[in-house]
């Protein structure tokens, strides 16, 4: 990368132990977890549900289910979906599927049939990996979508196959008898070798658009983007421990808490979802050194009422991601653990790091400077030709390693936002004299609600087929745990008087719950242009004047307060 050469004002805030550029190993994923495994093979891997996992047993179960992925014949290049909560059983699969050089489809086990059918249809997959609870909505779009092989994690003594009518072509498979196997270790799978430059992962994303595309990482991409991370946070090998709440589905997780562990041949402590009291108590049981998440998760230990009764001193790093992260969370978060809380930034198209904070100079605010390997700019709005001078407004471009492929099918769309080696984030933001970058606000209109994305096309589409709704639109609304709630904005038909009640009935079975709206407000018309596109950054400035309406009243009651009690 020929611009990681010069010097860059941000090279000053790297941490000693921190090189500016790190060598990107022509290495796959496989291959990364094989030189793990030959280091550390009698390390602890996986820690889930009070079960413990070494390198070396862990590696037996993946070439097992590679096996018997290719008895059931799968083949080198086809798209295989995961569509199960966190689990060992997730993180053997995926690598399964690397070993024989298949693409793993990233696939939310909240999504609704309709959400899960546009996925598996778009990527071609063939094949779905999942568990009995979700076997329902797979057989609901199995004949649409194609599927020809299922594998459920545990079906052995699951009835509910006989009253599904799944009697058809499909290959259903036990995935925890097949693990089981041992007569599988005598087979050897064809050796189907992936290359650094092949697509390792198909990561939906809305992109820029707000529609669904699969994000095209290879191989090199999420090797480096481990690296990366690894470089910064400047841990010991063979010594950490990652605590792996946030969804493996997530391309966040996928790189701050899977790749990284086993890059660093250190642990992950696996909890199938965020529940606060499972979280402590594992943070207590495991101690975990390293903690990715989301603000609202360090918000939901900062203020658990027996919090101190937890020993959270082990946890000495977390990044913060998906979205921005409240300085009092930050502050409060380092003196209750010792650790350090900083925020970072990414997205989909670059797996997903770019930015990160300093570990010990962050700035509060900021998304940190370019990670290693990365270069990074603001550009002008109107053509994205013109590099701005710091200070001033713009399209937050980069270009380093972990920048994807493209967009899978979608050459245009690719070209949007791949210009010459850059990637057009599609946020706007400035930098500092330093170096330091500050998200101001989207392009795009996606909303980041407890870390989930949410795009408000999706929700009104659902909306828009009420028989009562005339006009509909969502917009995040800003909330002091989620970061941003989806709020629904309608205007009904003539004679219609729905309830917000019965609008939120509705959406139930439509979207995933994360998608549902929490609020719905009823308005006679919609604040437009004049061309009829609705105002939907009116909608939030209205909200957050809301807010500051509230924040001033309050404090004038405190004021008028303390005047009585003076008067007193």
């Amino acid at each position: 990368m020929e611009e990681a050469t010069l010097e860059r004002p941000w090279f000053r805030f790297y941490e000693p132990n921190v090189r500016r550029q790190v060598e990107i190993p022509e290495l796959t994923l496989m291959g990364m977890l094989k030189q793990t495994k030959l280091k550390f093979p009698d390390n602890l891997a996986l820690i889930f549900g009070g079960k413990k996992l070494t390198y070396s047993e862990m590696d037996v179960l993946i070439e097992r289910m590679a096996k018997m992925l290719v008895l059931r014949g799968i083949k080198k290049g086809d798209r295989i979906s995961i569509f199960m909560p966190n689990s060992v059983n997730w993180v053997i699969s995926f690598f399964a599927i690397q070993r024989i050089g298949a693409v793993v489809v990233q696939t939310n086990p909240l999504y609704v049939e309709s959400e899960l059918k546009a996925l598996l249809q778009d990527s071609g997959a063939t094949g779905i990996i999942s568990i009995p609870q979700l076997l329902p909505r797979i057989a609901a779009i199995k004949a649409d979508v194609g599927l020809e092989l299922i594998v459920l994690d545990y079906l052995s003594g699951f009835s509910g196959l006989a009253g599904l009518g799944l009697a058809d072509n499909s290959v259903y498979v036990d995935l925890e008898e097949q693990l089981l196997d041992l007569s599988l270790d005598k087979l050897v799978p064809p050796e189907w070798v992936s290359q650094a430059d092949d697509i390792a992962v198909l990561q939906y994303t809305g992109g820029t658009t707000g529609t669904a595309k699969g994000v095209m990482l290879t191989h090199h991409n999420l090797v480096a983007n481990a690296l990366q991370a690894w470089e910064w946070i400047g841990g010991q090998e063979g010594k950490e421990r990652v605590l792996t709440v946030l969804p493996l589905f997530h391309i966040y997780a996928l790189t701050a808490c899977m790749n990284l562990a086993i890059l660093s041949g250190g642990a992950m402590i696996i909890l199938p979802r965020f529940d606060i009291d499972a979280v402590l108590q594992h943070i207590n049981d495991y101690e975990p050194t390293l903690f990715p998440g989301a603000p609202t998760m360090y918000v939901a230990v900062i203020n658990h009422p027996r919090i101190k009764e937890y020993k959270v001193s082990s946890i000495r790093c977390c990044l913060s991601g998906s979205a921005p992260l409240p300085k009092e969370v930050a502050i409060r978060f380092g003196e209750l653990t010792g650790g350090r809380l900083v925020e970072a930034y990414g997205l989909s198209e670059a797996s997903p790091a770019t930015h990160l904070n300093p570990i010990f100079n962050a700035r509060v605010g900021s998304i940190g400077v370019p990670a290693p390997n990365t270069n990074s700019k603001i550009m002008d709005l109107e053509t994205g030709l013109r590099e701005l001078p710091p200070g001033e407004i713009g399209e937050l471009v980069v270009k380093g390693n972990q920048v994807m492929l493209g967009y899978w099918q979608r050459p245009e769309e690719t070209k949007d936002v791949l210009r010459d080696g850059w990637l057009y984030t599609g946020d706007i933001a400035y930098k500092d004299e330093d170096g330091f970058f500050y998200i101001v606000d989207r392009k795009k209109d996606m909303i980041i609600t407890g870390g989930y994305n949410v795009y408000p096309r999706d929700v009104e589409e659902v909306l828009y087929t009420h028989p009562a709704v005339r006009e509909a639109v969502c917009a995040g609304i800003p909330n002091p745990y989620w970061g941003e709630i989806v709020k629904a904005y309608i205007v009904v038909k003539e004679g219609s008087s729905e309830t917000e009640e019965e609008i939120l009935k509705y959406c139930q079975g439509k979207l995933a719950g994360f998608k549902i709206p929490k609020k719905v407000e009823f308005r006679e018309s919609l604040p437009k242009t004049a061309v009829g596109k609705v105002l939907r950054r009116y909608l939030v400035d209205e909200e957050r004047e809301k807010i500051l309406q509230k924040e001033r009243a309050a404090e004038a009651q405190v004021v008028a307060n303390q005047e009585i009690a003076v008067s007193m």
